[in-house]
């Protein structure tokens, strides 16, 4: 019965989202309450992106140091520059411009390694990217929105640094600890993430709409085509970068992908934090493109996997639970993907999107 639910509430996540936001509109008495506790949502999040991560990950990194330094480069540059051209074109007022500068502004979010391995892209180096740019976020993000933005709006840039560092990399760090120290309970918390996450997300839709419905409503087609503008064309300049760099196509993919998708959940609770309501709605959009785009890419991919799904693999020292939704295709891991009444073996790889050798249930 809960993987039932677990399956319906990632699922149909986008079709939440939507009715949260309508919800939002209609009903904001009843969603403003939630977002004081924003911030808290969006730290269990993190958590439980840490929970998914293990030394294999980190040690992917210095694998390929150069293009992990080089996706860093890319996505801390490329997107905060689009989005101060884009407020400039579109003359956005600053109540809702600084919502831009926040998405431009914060790391890739784990919606991009979804992407990337559905795409056949280096989930590795994705991977990579979306870990090493959430650790230089505290540091690197506020000093991007006060250089962009510090002229028009107030910053705090050590409250904001100290901010991002208790929402995102604490729980991050705490998260990876966990999973390293207590594995077997990791395994049974980790079947839930991806509903609680799916649900975190569409309570913080709608609190957004609530304090901002009115904006929503007068600006919303204007805010939908600067976010539209600025996710392609940070895909469009990765992707040109990494090709004149000499990467391979798989690398090239996770690139393009890793640079125009950002981590619009950090954004929004920045902007209410920091800044007005209405900075919340390009991240709260950014958020619900992000997730059209994996259930599109998933409906017509091969595999047919999204956000939705969990990958479980077998028995001790095979079996462990690993959610899709956090970003890993799990190099190095046994797993199946869940349905107990199909499973029929184990695929043993170390490297992404290769495959690997078949073992049949009764050889493991």
């Amino acid at each position: 019965m809960i993987d039932k639910i677990i399956r319906i509430c990632t699922r149909y996540m986008a079709v939440g989202v939507i009715l949260a936001g309508i919800f939002g509109i209609f009903f904001p008495s009843v969603m403003k309450p939630l977002s004081p506790y924003i911030p808290i949502m969006l730290g269990i999040i993190m958590f439980g992106m840490g929970m998914s991560l293990t030394p294999g990950d980190f040690r992917n990194v210095f694998k390929q140091p150069k293009n992990v330094a080089l996706g860093s480069l890319l996505q801390f540059v490329i997107m905060p520059a689009l989005a101060a051209v884009l407020i400039q074109i579109f003359a956005l007022p600053p109540a809702i411009a600084i919502g831009v500068v926040l998405v431009g502004c914060c790391p890739g979010g784990t919606a991009s390694n979804v992407i990337s391995y559905i795409a056949h892209a280096d989930v590795a180096l994705s991977v990579s990217m979306t870990m090493v740019n959430t650790i230089l976020a505290p540091f690197v993000t506020p000093f991007l929105i006060w250089l962009i933005a510090g002229a028009w709006v107030d910053i705090s840039f050590t409250a904001m640094m100290i901010s991002i560092i208790k929402m995102v990399l604490l729980p991050l760090l705490a998260g990876v600890g966990f999973n390293y120290f207590f594995p077997r309970q990791v395994a049974k918390v980790t079947k839930v993430m991806p509903m609680l996450s799916a649900l975190v997300i569409i309570f913080t839709v709608g609190c957004v709409v609530s304090l901002s419905g009115r904006t929503i409503l007068d600006n919303g087609l204007i805010i939908l085509a600067v976010v539209i503008l600025h996710n392609l064309g940070g895909m469009a300049l990765g992707f040109f970068c990494a090709r004149k760099f000499g990467m391979t196509k798989a690398q090239i993919r996770a690139m393009a992908i890793e640079v125009g998708m950002q981590n619009s959940g950090l954004a929004s609770t920045l902007a209410l934090m920091y800044f007005t309501a209405a900075g919340g709605i390009a991240p709260t959009i950014c958020r619900l493109a992000d997730q059209i785009i994996v259930e599109l890419n998933s409906a017509h991919s091969k595999s047919g996997m999204g956000m939705h799904d969990v990958y479980e693999p077998l028995d001790p020292p095979y079996r462990r639970e690993i959610p899709i939704y956090t970003p890993s295709d799990r190099i190095g891991s046994d797993c199946v993907k869940v349905d107990p009444a199909k499973i029929v073996g184990v695929v043993k790889t170390d490297e992404p999107n290769e495959g690997g050798k078949f073992y049949p249930l009764d050889d493991v």
